[in-house]
């Protein structure tokens, strides 16, 4: 039956392409739109010859040379330069074909760009759903000068529709399947001292993977060893410390950048040895799978980010009520089909990178947003369907680890920045573990804390604690070094909202990738009231700007964290090296004080006891929103938690206030007061 069905697909291939050779000799539609369907032709005959090349094995006898520029072929349209002239940028589509058509078939073009991951994983089915809905709606231009914009909208939404049930299952499979093993065979049969390997993913290759890949071929194995340890271990003491059952495991999902495949053939075997079979996913091309708050799975070079910022929410031609309920049932039948599977699997171990070019987005007025009313169905999408993961892979029962590397597009101190981030990845956990609870000693005597900008940052904010009924038991907050999130250290709660009043500000964040200029963001009983930013001349451009980003479309979201990050050391390193603009969310939270957006750090999992190693448990794992789950689960969650921390040189205060109004300084003018806390000050003095 199974071999019946792929011959049918096979047939519905051969007919589109056949159907699009003659297209692209001979595109019979209004001069208007010749153009962009004889070039986007022409791509897709590119990609069956790229199928067929890479069934025939025709890449294994190509030089590294040949390579490189046979990758930068299948991406070239979208670089820097090029893409000023491409249908993949809104701005030209509109200016070429007009509004509604240009933004419809730039959208069309994005989604086929998808086309070239496909080929080289030989999946036909994929290649040919695009390629029908290419020919589906030139077929209306065929047939119509001038086809009516709802005949291509609902072309469109059908095929997400018809389709949703396939593409559910694929990003289900990829998480919780082992036998999806596309990358994993690469990871482990190739010849990693041959860099040809690279190119076998289809990703977009440059110099930065290659360099990486060839640096870590330089390393002994035994570092290769110790850096993959970090990593796995993480994971393990992730289960370990918040007492979940990882005998009950069978899978572990890796998330990675290309270029770091030794380290991860190194945790494969690891993860191995805990009875752990990973799986790893590529990140999303179709855009029925794509997650808006970012990447996961696996990637190679990002051709331009631009195109990326400037297509994420295409989603706007077909999102209404019926697809989201659509896609919802399909995530949930999808689950279903794998429970068993999902039931086993043990969460994301997530290796991150840094120093690439900050992106600071140019804003285009052609590409398509969301409404509000579709804003809204985006915010119950996440919500529903962070619930469906949450029965099927369990919170109560998995667990995660993150760690982060440098690349070499960092700079010409790259192998500096590398050794010291395999250093600051592997600090003495025991020692910030006694300073950190130092701190928190002095923090739960306290009813709130008081944070204070200097250097001309405006930031004047107060945070509510929980009150603690049993002091010699109970604490409200975490002593975090580097167990699941990599590395040391910070202290951290979940605050009272009520009461949590003020303004934060930072003049330059870069967060999930986007940079921010002069962050200002205002706080009222913990929910955010205000926000600006000075990234566009236009006003209102900066506050679209937060929205989509930071609140990701919701009216407003709380502060689900409060931390002290006492990593000096990681902040000195920022500083000798001048990339504070670089280092990513992960180390950036552990250089100063930080202050979380969305959900709190126990979302999903409030209900488990977690204790410090002091004994005592930590009690703030709820706020004011997060209770509302008892009443209704989509009020209390928000899918979001973004870090946004104050350098230790824009901070001039960080305070203790009790109830009796007296006064313990931890921070003053970028250094720590407290008693206990003054080694932290010692790389800080390094810098100077």
């Amino acid at each position: 039956m199974e071999e019946n069905k792929d011959d049918f697909v096979t047939q519905r291939y051969e007919l589109a392409i056949g159907r699009i050779r003659e297209i692209y000799i001979n595109p019979e539609t209004e001069p208007l739109f010749r153009d962009f369907f004889c070039r986007e032709a022409g791509f897709l005959i590119q990609m069956d010859e790229l199928f067929s090349n890479v069934k025939e094995n025709i890449f294994d006898d190509m030089t590294l040379e040949d390579l490189r520029a046979y990758n930068r072929g299948l991406y070239e349209e979208l670089l820097p330069g090029n893409y000023e002239n491409s249908y993949g940028n809104p701005g030209y589509a509109v200016k070429i074909l007009g509004r509604d058509y240009g933004q419809i078939l730039s959208m069309l073009y994005t989604e086929l760009r998808g086309t070239v991951v496909y080929a080289y994983e030989q999946r036909i089915w994929d290649m040919t759903i695009g390629m029908e809905l290419f020919l589906e709606i030139y077929q209306e231009f065929e047939t119509d000068a001038y086809p009516r914009e709802k005949y291509l909208r609902e072309s469109i939404y059908y095929y997400m529709s018809d389709y949703a049930d396939e593409l559910m299952q694929q990003s289900v499979d990829g998480t919780v399947d082992p036998a999806c093993n596309f990358a994993v065979d690469i990871i482990m049969n190739s010849d990693l001292t041959d860099l040809r390997y690279l190119y076998q993913f289809g990703e977009y290759v440059t110099k930065n993977e290659e360099t990486t890949a060839a640096f870590l071929n330089t390393l002994p194995e035994e570092e290769i060893e110790a850096m993959a340890l970090t990593f796995t271990e993480g994971y393990r003491t992730g289960f370990l410390v918040e007492n979940k059952p990882l005998e009950k495991k069978k899978t572990v999902n890796i998330r990675y950048t290309l270029g770091f495949e030794r380290i991860v053939r190194c945790a494969i075997r690891q993860f191995a040895d805990m009875g752990l079979k990973p799986t790893i996913y590529r990140t999303a091309s179709h855009i029925m799978q794509k997650n808006q708050k970012g990447k996961n799975g696996y990637y190679g070079a990002v051709p331009n980010q631009q195109f990326e910022f400037d297509h994420k929410n295409d989603a706007a031609l077909f999102i209404d009520k019926a697809l989201i309920q659509r896609k919802l049932r399909a995530l949930q039948n999808a689950y279903e089909n794998q429970k068993e599977k999902a039931a086993r699997h043990g969460g994301p171990a997530v290796m991150e990178i840094f120093g690439e070019k900050p992106f600071e987005p140019v804003s285009c007025k052609d590409a398509l947003t969301l409404s509000v009313e579709q804003q809204k169905l985006q915010v119950l999408y996440d919500n529903e369907a962070g619930q469906i993961v949450n029965r099927y892979i369990i919170g109560e029962e998995r667990s995660f680890t993150i760690i982060a590397y440098p690349v070499p597009e960092i700079g010409a101190d790259f192998e500096k920045i590398f050794e010291e981030t395999v250093k600051v990845n592997t600090l003495d956990y025991k020692k910030y573990q006694r300073i950190q609870q130092s701190i928190i000693e002095v923090l739960d005597l306290g009813v709130c804390a008081h944070v204070v900008g200097m250097n001309g940052n405006r930031t004047d904010i107060t945070i509510s604690f929980h009150e603690l009924t049993d002091p010699s038991r109970q604490t409200n907050f975490e002593n975090c070094v580097a167990d699941v999130n990599i590395p040391v250290g910070e202290v951290f709660t979940s605050p009272i909202l009520k009461g949590t009043d003020g303004v934060l500000n930072v003049s330059k964040v870069f967060l999930n990738e986007l940079n921010y200029v002069d962050l200002t963001i205002q706080v009222k009983d913990g929910m955010i009231s205000d926000y600006s930013c000075k990234n566009f001349d236009d006003e209102g451009e900066n506050r679209r700007y937060i929205e989509e980003n930071i609140l990701f479309h919701h009216d407003t979201i709380p502060m689900g964290e409060f931390a002290i990050g006492t990593n000096t050391t990681a902040y000195r390193m920022a500083r000798t090296y001048h990339i504070e603009d670089k280092l990513p969310i992960l180390i950036a939270e552990k250089t100063g004080p930080h202050f979380a957006f969305g959900d709190t750090c126990y979302s999903w999992q409030e209900d488990t006891a977690v204790y410090n190693p002091d004994g005592k448990e930590i009690i703030a794992r709820d706020n004011e929103r997060s209770l509302l789950r008892k009443k209704d689960v989509n009020l209390a969650y928000f899918g979001c938690h973004t870090d946004i921390t104050i350098p230790y040189d824009e901070l001039g205060l960080i305070e203790v206030i009790r109830k009796d109004g007296t006064r313990d300084k931890i921070i003053e003018k970028g250094r720590f007061v407290l008693p206990g806390t003054e080694e932290l000050n010692e790389p800080l003095a390094e810098h100077e």
